[in-house]
């Protein structure tokens, strides 16, 4: 028989999780993560980040902090392309869908790119395996990053183009020879991932279904968290496949869709200020959650009225 835990957390990484602005997890956060974990709420990372920062930056601190022997974490990174499991000795096997892998000669010539004309405020992400990003430096200012990250995707989509790649950036798309749009240039606050269209939280949140039922685990409901528009797709993916899931926005500056099937929740749905966003309100929902497992209740709502 399947073991059904009143809810599972799907979770982003950067920005709900790991800081945008130090890169880092805050350790109240991996406490946190750890105390659900140990009551048998499973834990599943849905990121575009490698399955490197993963592992340097979530795997090793719960390790350090003592995850017990018995709890397995899955991490699903580079947005589906690779996942792996951890324990307390470490990570499992990495998988690999190389199918979903940038075009080498198209990261080559934006590893170039990033070294001549951009370095000042942007790094290459050698940790990727099929996606390709770049990253603000941790000493750029923000604003001026997100000024010149507008020029560094304006060559990237060029860079697409003349390889004969059909990309899409944002609202423009621009399909190859054979009508076929098979890439994305896909900016966010503190980077720009470039990848197959096939990638992205949806196929994520598949992923993360695979795993929990290879474990013999099926949740009764499902909590997904993130800071941007592309992680209402873990969402979206599970409410159309008849999950019961609510999305939490850590983020919601951006604007909350409009008509969505399932219940979005923010800071401000657990009494909490506008101002409190990315991981510390991150750190607020997994506080909450945390507090309803241990006062007893043995499900949790998932409307915005309860959270």
């Amino acid at each position: 028989m399947p073991t059904t835990p009143p809810f599972a957390l799907l979770l982003d990484v950067d920005g709900p999780i790991a800081s945008p602005v130090t890169r880092d997890v805050d350790p109240k956060i991996i406490a946190l993560l750890l105390e659900l974990a140990q009551a048998q709420i499973p834990v599943i990372f849905n990121t575009g980040r490698s399955d490197d920062f993963i592992k340097n930056e979530v795997m090793e601190p719960m390790i350090a902090a003592g995850l017990p022997p018995s709890l397995k974490i899955h991490a699903i990174c580079e947005k589906g392309a690779t996942w792996f499991t951890f324990d307390d000795t470490g990570a499992g096997d990495l998988h690999v869908d190389h199918e979903l892998a940038v075009p080498e000669n198209y990261a080559e010539e934006i590893r170039s790119l990033v070294a001549s004309s951009f370095d000042n405020h942007m790094f290459f992400d050698e940790t990727k395996r099929a996606m390709v990003s770049v990253e603000q430096n941790l000493d750029a200012d923000n604003a001026d990053y997100r000024r010149v990250q507008l020029e560094f995707d304006a060559a990237a989509v060029e860079a697409m183009i003349r390889l004969g790649l059909g990309v899409e950036h944002l609202d423009r798309t621009v399909p190859d020879s054979g009508d076929v749009i098979e890439y994305r240039v896909d900016p966010t606050i503190i980077s720009t991932d470039i990848e197959s269209v096939a990638l992205g939280k949806d196929l994520g949140a598949r992923r993360a279904l695979d795993l929990l039922a290879a474990d013999g685990i099926v949740p009764a409901s499902w909590f997904t968290v993130g800071d941007s528009r592309t992680d209402y797709a873990m969402a979206d993916w599970l409410a159309s496949n008849g999950h019961e899931v609510s999305h939490v926005d850590v983020r919601p500056d951006d604007g909350i869709p409009a008509g969505k099937p399932y219940p979005v929740l923010t800071a401000q749905d657990l009494g909490l200020g506008t101002e409190v966003i990315h991981d510390e309100a991150g750190l607020a929902f997994l506080r909450h959650w945390r507090d309803r497992i241990h006062t007893g209740r043995s499900t949790v709502a998932i409307s915005q009225s309860s959270v």
